[in-house]
Protein backbone atom coordinates (compact mmCIF):
# COMPACT_ATOMS: atom_id res chain seq x y z
CA UNK A 1 0.00 0.00 0.00
CA UNK A 2 1.02 3.44 -1.17
CA UNK A 3 1.90 6.07 1.91
CA UNK A 4 -0.28 9.42 1.05
CA UNK A 5 1.80 12.35 1.22
CA UNK A 6 -0.02 15.45 2.50
CA UNK A 7 1.07 17.43 -0.01
CA UNK A 8 0.10 15.66 -2.76
CA UNK A 9 -3.55 15.81 -0.93
CA UNK A 10 -3.96 19.62 -0.79
CA UNK A 11 -3.04 19.84 -4.11
CA UNK A 12 -6.22 17.80 -5.37
CA UNK A 13 -8.60 20.87 -6.55
CA UNK A 14 -11.49 18.74 -4.64
CA UNK A 15 -10.15 18.77 -1.28
CA UNK A 16 -11.40 22.22 0.18
CA UNK A 17 -9.38 23.90 2.52
CA UNK A 18 -10.80 27.14 3.39
CA UNK A 19 -9.47 30.32 3.33
CA UNK A 20 -6.07 30.26 3.94
CA UNK A 21 -5.44 33.80 5.34
CA UNK A 22 -9.04 35.18 5.88
CA UNK A 23 -8.48 37.48 8.47
CA UNK A 24 -12.20 37.41 10.99
CA UNK A 25 -14.11 41.00 11.14
CA UNK A 26 -13.37 43.03 14.30
CA UNK A 27 -14.78 45.49 16.51
CA UNK A 28 -12.08 47.25 17.84
CA UNK A 29 -12.83 48.25 21.90
CA UNK A 30 -11.83 52.07 21.78
CA UNK A 31 -9.05 51.51 24.21
CA UNK A 32 -6.06 51.80 21.90
CA UNK A 33 -3.59 49.77 24.24
CA UNK A 34 -5.96 47.08 24.35
CA UNK A 35 -6.96 46.87 20.98
CA UNK A 36 -2.92 47.14 20.45
CA UNK A 37 -2.73 43.55 22.33
CA UNK A 38 -5.45 41.57 20.27
CA UNK A 39 -5.27 40.07 16.97
CA UNK A 40 -6.67 42.27 14.32
CA UNK A 41 -7.29 45.08 16.15
CA UNK A 42 -10.53 44.54 18.00
CA UNK A 43 -12.80 41.92 19.53
CA UNK A 44 -13.63 38.97 16.99
CA UNK A 45 -17.07 39.44 15.44
CA UNK A 46 -19.44 36.19 15.66
CA UNK A 47 -17.34 34.94 18.79
CA UNK A 48 -17.68 34.52 22.34
CA UNK A 49 -15.68 36.86 24.59
CA UNK A 50 -15.38 36.05 28.77
CA UNK A 51 -14.52 39.09 30.87
CA UNK A 52 -13.51 37.81 34.56
CA UNK A 53 -13.85 39.97 37.32
CA UNK A 54 -13.19 39.80 41.44
CA UNK A 55 -16.64 41.61 42.05
CA UNK A 56 -18.58 44.10 39.80
CA UNK A 57 -17.83 47.34 39.33
CA UNK A 58 -13.51 46.59 38.28
CA UNK A 59 -13.47 47.95 35.07
CA UNK A 60 -16.11 45.49 33.27
CA UNK A 61 -18.58 47.88 31.89
CA UNK A 62 -15.88 50.85 31.30
CA UNK A 63 -14.24 48.03 29.03
CA UNK A 64 -17.43 47.74 27.04
CA UNK A 65 -18.52 51.55 26.41
CA UNK A 66 -16.82 53.01 24.10
CA UNK A 67 -17.56 50.00 22.15
CA UNK A 68 -21.41 49.78 23.03
CA UNK A 69 -21.33 53.82 22.07
CA UNK A 70 -20.18 53.09 18.55
CA UNK A 71 -22.13 50.45 18.13
CA UNK A 72 -25.09 52.09 18.97
CA UNK A 73 -24.61 55.67 16.78
CA UNK A 74 -24.98 52.77 13.99
CA UNK A 75 -28.22 51.61 15.15
CA UNK A 76 -27.27 48.54 15.91
CA UNK A 77 -29.04 46.53 19.27
CA UNK A 78 -27.25 46.17 22.21
CA UNK A 79 -28.87 43.33 24.91
CA UNK A 80 -28.03 43.21 28.66
CA UNK A 81 -29.01 39.75 29.84
CA UNK A 82 -29.74 39.18 33.81
CA UNK A 83 -27.38 42.25 34.92
CA UNK A 84 -26.76 42.82 38.58
CA UNK A 85 -27.67 46.27 38.94
CA UNK A 86 -29.92 47.73 36.29
CA UNK A 87 -28.23 49.46 34.03
CA UNK A 88 -27.95 53.45 35.00
CA UNK A 89 -29.41 55.21 31.73
CA UNK A 90 -27.93 58.87 32.47
CA UNK A 91 -24.52 57.00 32.36
CA UNK A 92 -24.88 55.12 30.04
CA UNK A 93 -26.02 58.59 27.67
CA UNK A 94 -22.94 61.13 29.01
CA UNK A 95 -20.35 57.92 27.55
CA UNK A 96 -22.19 58.77 23.77
CA UNK A 97 -24.59 55.71 23.62
CA UNK A 98 -28.34 55.50 21.88
CA UNK A 99 -30.33 54.16 24.86
CA UNK A 100 -32.80 53.74 22.58
CA UNK A 101 -30.99 51.03 21.12
CA UNK A 102 -30.56 48.96 24.59
CA UNK A 103 -32.55 45.98 26.04
CA UNK A 104 -32.33 44.73 29.35
CA UNK A 105 -33.41 40.90 29.92
CA UNK A 106 -33.79 41.21 33.37
CA UNK A 107 -35.02 38.44 36.28
CA UNK A 108 -34.71 35.61 33.94
CA UNK A 109 -32.44 33.34 36.49
CA UNK A 110 -31.58 30.17 35.17
CA UNK A 111 -32.29 30.99 31.65
CA UNK A 112 -30.33 33.53 30.51
CA UNK A 113 -27.62 31.87 28.76
CA UNK A 114 -31.01 30.57 26.78
CA UNK A 115 -31.82 34.07 26.75
CA UNK A 116 -28.40 35.22 25.63
CA UNK A 117 -28.10 32.21 23.10
CA UNK A 118 -31.37 33.18 21.33
CA UNK A 119 -30.20 36.64 21.13
CA UNK A 120 -27.41 35.98 20.01
CA UNK A 121 -28.57 33.77 17.22
CA UNK A 122 -31.19 36.43 15.64
CA UNK A 123 -29.27 38.17 13.73
CA UNK A 124 -30.78 41.19 14.74
CA UNK A 125 -28.04 42.41 17.62
CA UNK A 126 -24.54 43.39 17.56
CA UNK A 127 -23.75 42.59 21.32
CA UNK A 128 -25.00 40.84 23.66
CA UNK A 129 -23.74 40.85 26.96
CA UNK A 130 -24.69 38.26 29.80
CA UNK A 131 -24.23 37.58 33.52
CA UNK A 132 -25.22 33.71 33.85
CA UNK A 133 -25.37 32.53 37.76
CA UNK A 134 -23.11 29.55 36.24
CA UNK A 135 -22.06 28.09 33.40
CA UNK A 136 -21.03 24.70 31.86
CA UNK A 137 -18.35 24.30 29.14
CA UNK A 138 -20.94 23.28 27.19
CA UNK A 139 -23.60 26.11 27.51
CA UNK A 140 -20.67 28.24 26.54
CA UNK A 141 -19.64 26.10 23.45
CA UNK A 142 -23.53 26.82 22.51
CA UNK A 143 -23.05 30.51 22.73
CA UNK A 144 -20.01 30.90 21.28
CA UNK A 145 -21.58 28.77 18.40
CA UNK A 146 -24.80 31.58 18.71
CA UNK A 147 -22.56 34.22 18.10
CA UNK A 148 -21.09 32.50 14.93
CA UNK A 149 -24.66 32.13 13.68
CA UNK A 150 -25.75 35.53 14.18
CA UNK A 151 -22.49 37.77 13.56
CA UNK A 152 -22.31 39.53 17.09
CA UNK A 153 -20.21 39.38 19.90
CA UNK A 154 -21.59 37.66 22.69
CA UNK A 155 -19.81 38.41 26.30
CA UNK A 156 -20.18 36.74 29.26
CA UNK A 157 -19.22 37.96 32.73
CA UNK A 158 -17.94 35.03 35.02
CA UNK A 159 -15.78 35.13 38.32
CA UNK A 160 -12.14 35.81 38.36
CA UNK A 161 -11.45 32.46 39.81
CA UNK A 162 -12.57 30.82 36.31
CA UNK A 163 -9.61 31.85 34.71
CA UNK A 164 -7.82 28.20 35.80
CA UNK A 165 -11.06 26.83 33.71
CA UNK A 166 -10.74 26.17 29.95
CA UNK A 167 -12.99 27.77 28.09
CA UNK A 168 -14.36 27.93 24.15
CA UNK A 169 -14.31 31.47 24.19
CA UNK A 170 -12.35 33.25 21.40
CA UNK A 171 -10.81 35.99 23.85
CA UNK A 172 -10.55 35.78 27.71
CA UNK A 173 -10.12 39.34 29.64
CA UNK A 174 -9.53 39.80 33.35
CA UNK A 175 -11.09 43.11 34.33
CA UNK A 176 -9.20 44.56 37.68
CA UNK A 177 -9.11 47.93 38.96
CA UNK A 178 -6.09 48.84 37.55
CA UNK A 179 -6.69 47.85 33.86
CA UNK A 180 -7.54 44.65 31.90
CA UNK A 181 -5.13 41.79 31.65
CA UNK A 182 -5.42 39.57 28.11
CA UNK A 183 -5.60 35.87 29.19
CA UNK A 184 -6.20 34.45 25.94
CA UNK A 185 -6.71 35.59 21.89
CA UNK A 186 -7.32 33.28 19.42
CA UNK A 187 -4.82 33.92 16.67
CA UNK A 188 -2.33 35.35 19.00
CA UNK A 189 0.08 35.41 21.71
CA UNK A 190 -1.64 33.66 24.60
CA UNK A 191 0.82 35.12 27.20
CA UNK A 192 -0.80 37.00 29.76
CA UNK A 193 -0.61 40.91 29.14
CA UNK A 194 -2.14 43.99 31.47
CA UNK A 195 -3.00 46.83 29.70
CA UNK A 196 -4.21 49.69 31.40
CA UNK A 197 -7.38 51.73 30.25
CA UNK A 198 -8.37 54.93 29.66
CA UNK A 199 -10.70 57.10 32.10
CA UNK A 200 -14.08 56.67 31.05
CA UNK A 201 -17.66 57.06 32.80
CA UNK A 202 -18.72 54.39 35.08
CA UNK A 203 -21.87 52.92 34.94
Amino acid sequence: MNAVVLSDVLRDPRVWQGPRHAQPAVEPTGHALLDDALPGGGLPVGSLVEVLHEFDGTNELTLLLPLIARVSRMQHRIVFVNPPYIPYAPAFVSAGVDPACMHTIQDCGDESLWAAEQALRSSTCALVACWPRQASDRQLRRLQLAAEGGRAIGVVFRPARMAMTTSPAAVRLRAGVRGIEVLKCRGGNARARSVPLSSVARC
